[in-house]
């Protein structure tokens, strides 16, 4: 293959569009710092979303060299060591509410927020990012102690045994979202291992890399 074929090819495969990730806790981490590390290729913006501050049972940070009662979407940009004009981290230190959606701008949107009833905010979240034309992807269950069978499927593949999937229904989500489950809830009274995190965070980040190119393809062929 002559050289001039093969820049032509690295050309393409630099970073582009953006990925936005809502929820910088265990799971949001572990797939923020997956995107960060792609090479030859996945976004060039990551806009990161959370209202948390770190604190002590947050291991994962503090392992990192994360500090106590810092944003954990800062922490994140910390850690993007790439030069800016390659890939950036946008840090958002705020949850998402019904008054701030417009900040959502990516090409995928990944939804992993934890903490009391999370569906109607994720449903504003999908509906605003649907309207711009953004991909979503997003969680009904990552509960159990690590050998679940994880599925990931469109919302209108799943059957009505999964009380999320239902909840998200009945707010008019009904197409066209990704979910990903281990079919284990809180009421199911399992753990939520750091190694299920590792595997979930990695099929996120291998889905969301994939609507990332179908979404860069469809943008460059308009």
């Amino acid at each position: 293959m002559a050289d001039d074929e093969i820049k032509k090819m690295e050309d393409k495969q630099i970073p582009n569009g953006r990925i936005d990730l809502i929820g910088c806790g265990r799971l949001g981490l572990r797939i923020g710092i997956n995107l960060i590390q792609v090479h030859r290729g996945g976004p060039k913006i990551i806009g990161a979303f959370d209202g948390q501050k770190i604190d002590g049972g947050d291991v994962i940070f503090t392992l990192l060299g994360a500090e106590e009662g810092k944003n954990k979407p800062d922490f994140l940009k910390k850690i993007c060591t790439h030069k800016e004009e390659f890939r950036k981290v946008l840090s958002y230190p705020e949850y998402i509410t019904e008054d701030n959606l417009d900040l959502i701008e990516g090409d995928v949107v990944i939804i992993v927020i934890a903490g009391g009833n999370t569906i109607p905010t994720a449903a504003n979240i999908i509906r605003h990012a649907h309207a711009r034309g953004a991909k979503t992807i997003g969680t009904a269950g990552i509960f159990g102690f690590g050998d679940e069978n994880i599925e990931i499927k469109d919302i209108s593949e799943y059957d009505d045994s999964n009380p999320a999937v239902e909840e998200l229904r009945k707010e008019g989500i009904t197409e066209n979202h990704l979910i990903l489950t281990t079919n284990k809830l809180i009421r199911d009274n399992e753990p939520v291992t750091p190694y299920t995190l590792d595997e979930v965070a990695k099929i996120i980040t291998m889905n969301a890399l994939k609507l990332l190119r179908d979404q860069n393809d469809k943008n460059s062929d308009s």
